[in-house]
């Protein structure tokens, strides 16, 4: 019936070219037909029959979106639907194939988005060739729809999930290559002509939009990388090869605007991506190592283009291991105060310490920690004690003061034990600065239990730092005893008020623990032991097993912190004798 339907439409139509929406309605409607009946093989002769060419051009587009969805199926009839399709995109309208290819990959299944991007690829590759002066303005189009959808696929974040490639990731980021191909070589081809020039502005949204997502979340191996085949990884060697054939050098995208013309119009979005893009290139360059034209020189420069993505979680890892490529290549002790006023090296540890304090992964935190100290690590003395004054002002947080204090022990005992002189960190710098960092922040209100590591390295620093100096002669001792007298008077109320609070607490607790345990006994199981109340607020919920167990660590803690009071008082009284 489909065939006959058919005949019937070659008879009427082969004289004529004005066709109307009935027309289109008919031959949609048999074309359809054909397909759901699995007479693809008899459409597929009349598609290609010399005498329905005009038939074909005018309305056989419409056919386009039922036969990607059988090719999608991977049935019996696929192959015939796709050759119908190859031979559709050949000779219909140029516009209304590409609108309908580009709606129909808006419109991908969210789990057939791989299958969709495949069997799409090619088609509209051959769409665009024929596009001759606007098949730039048609890549770009593509490009965007492609790059929306692939951006929802799930990014592998492990070999063996990248071999799986259970969501299709790899097999689009394939895709996308072949498709991009004969672009990049007219490009290389014909730099000069216009054609080449927007073409060229297209490709380069496409390889910094793929920097960003999704090449920015990818984990990258090197070393297994060359021993193991990645998709994702040829995928990011391709993505740097394409720029370097599109643009004058990657130096240039990398420390200059790529869009240029375009800074005061690019919208705070736009930059926050673009940036983004330029932190995965400057990972790409300079920790895996993929292309070799940019100097190493860069080591300080590049650090701008990595403060973007710091708070982001996602991307810790590629920022971690920037970072430490980056300062590996520093001597230690070699940056100076005057780039702390650089917005990079303010916004780098500014971030680092959001990811120490807020990231709820916890290697990720560890990894960050690793990068702040390294970066101490590369400051000289006085950028060293600006610094460190600086997040002792600006942190609120006592874990990160407590490193702080930690490393101002360890460069005075660093430099003490080495031939190395840094007044920054001896006589009345280092009083200067003991006298802004061994304090209590909110003096006798201060919460010990909260501040435990601020104090407990406070409390190390003066007793390292009195036992060094009561030997010696270097001026600051008077000082040092008066700071040291002044932080353990002030402490010592404070440990008082404290084991005093938390000591009653203690005993009022398990004194309630004992009246509901009669008041249960007695109630003969009557009394849900669930509706039993807490009377101590700052505990909230805690079972009373907990309760007891942090009633006693606080109070642990306290005698920790007298016995180390008891020490520094031990030492400057032992020199007054």
């Amino acid at each position: 019936m489909a065939a006959n339907q058919l005949e019937d439409v070659v008879q009427r139509w082969r004289t004529t070219e004005d066709f109307k929406p009935e027309d289109h309605k008919l031959f949609l409607n048999a074309g359809h037909t054909c397909i759901a009946q699995g007479d693809c093989t008899q459409l597929l002769d009349f598609i290609k029959e010399e005498a329905n060419q005009h038939i074909v051009r005018s309305m056989g587009s419409g056919l386009l979106p039922r036969l990607v969805n059988e090719v999608q199926r991977k049935d019996q009839s696929s192959a015939n639907c796709q050759a119908i399709l190859n031979h559709l995109v050949q000779i219909c309208s140029v516009k209304e194939l590409l609108n309908i290819l580009l709606l129909q990959v808006e419109d991908s299944d969210p789990n057939g988005i791989a299958d969709s991007i495949v069997v799409l690829m090619p088609l509209i590759q051959s769409v665009l060739l024929r596009m001759g002066e606007a098949k730039a303005h048609g890549l770009a189009l593509a490009l965007d729809s492609l790059q929306k959808q692939i951006s929802k696929l799930p990014v592998p974040y492990s070999h063996k999930q990248e071999q799986e490639d259970v969501y299709g990731l790899c097999r689009s980021c394939t895709a996308v290559l072949t498709f991009v191909q004969p672009f990049v070589q007219e490009v290389k081809n014909q730099d000069t002509n216009s054609v080449a020039t927007e073409l060229r502005a297209a490709l380069l949204k496409f390889c910094m939009e793929s920097l960003r997502e999704p090449l920015l979340h990818v984990q990258l191996d090197r070393e297994a990388n060359m021993t193991e085949i990645s998709p994702l990884w040829n995928f990011a060697t391709e993505i740097m090869a394409i720029l370097a054939v599109i643009q004058e050098s990657l130096p240039k995208i990398l420390f200059y605007h790529p869009l240029r013309g375009k800074e005061d119009t690019i919208s705070e979005k736009d930059a926050y991506h673009l940036n983004e893009s330029r932190a995965c290139m400057a990972y790409l360059l300079f920790v895996q190592l993929i292309a070799t034209e940019v100097p190493q020189d860069y080591k300080n420069v590049f650090f701008s283009h990595l403060t973007i993505c710091l708070p982001d979680s996602k991307t810790v890892w590629t920022v971690k291991d920037l970072h430490v490529k980056s300062l590996e290549r520093v001597t230690d002790c070699s940056l100076s105060v005057e780039l702390l006023d650089l917005k990079p090296f303010h916004e780098v540890p500014k971030n680092l310490i959001t990811i120490m304090i807020d990231c709820p992964i916890q290697h990720l935190r560890g990894k960050s920690l690793v990068v702040f100290q390294l970066f101490i690590e590369k400051l000289n003395g006085e950028a060293k004690h600006t610094f460190f004054r600086r997040i002792m002002k600006t942190s609120h947080h006592a874990g990160v003061e407590s490193i702080i204090i930690k490393n101002i022990k360890n460069q005075v005992e660093r430099y003490r034990k080495s031939a190395y002189e840094d007044s920054w960190f001896e006589g009345t710098l280092l009083i200067s600065l003991l006298r802004d960092t061994i304090i209590l922040p909110q003096g006798h209100e201060t919460d010990l239990l909260h501040g435990m590591d601020r104090v407990m390295e406070s409390l190390n620093l003066l007793r390292y730092l009195l036992i060094q100096e009561r030997n010696n002669s270097t001026g600051i001792w008077i000082d040092l005893c008066h700071i040291a007298n002044s932080y353990t008077k002030l402490l010592r109320l404070c440990l008082s008020m404290s084991k005093s609070y938390y000591g009653t607490e203690l005993r009022r607790l398990r004194e309630d623990k004992k009246i509901k345990a009669k008041e249960f006994k007695e109630a003969s199981g009557k009394l849900s032991i669930q509706s039993l109340t807490v009377k101590t607020e700052m505990l909230g919920n805690m079972p009373c097993e907990a309760q007891d167990k942090v009633l006693q660590c606080a109070l642990v803690t306290y005698d920790l912190m007298e016995s180390l009071v008891v020490r520094i008082e031990e030492i400057i009284e032992d020199s007054q004798n």
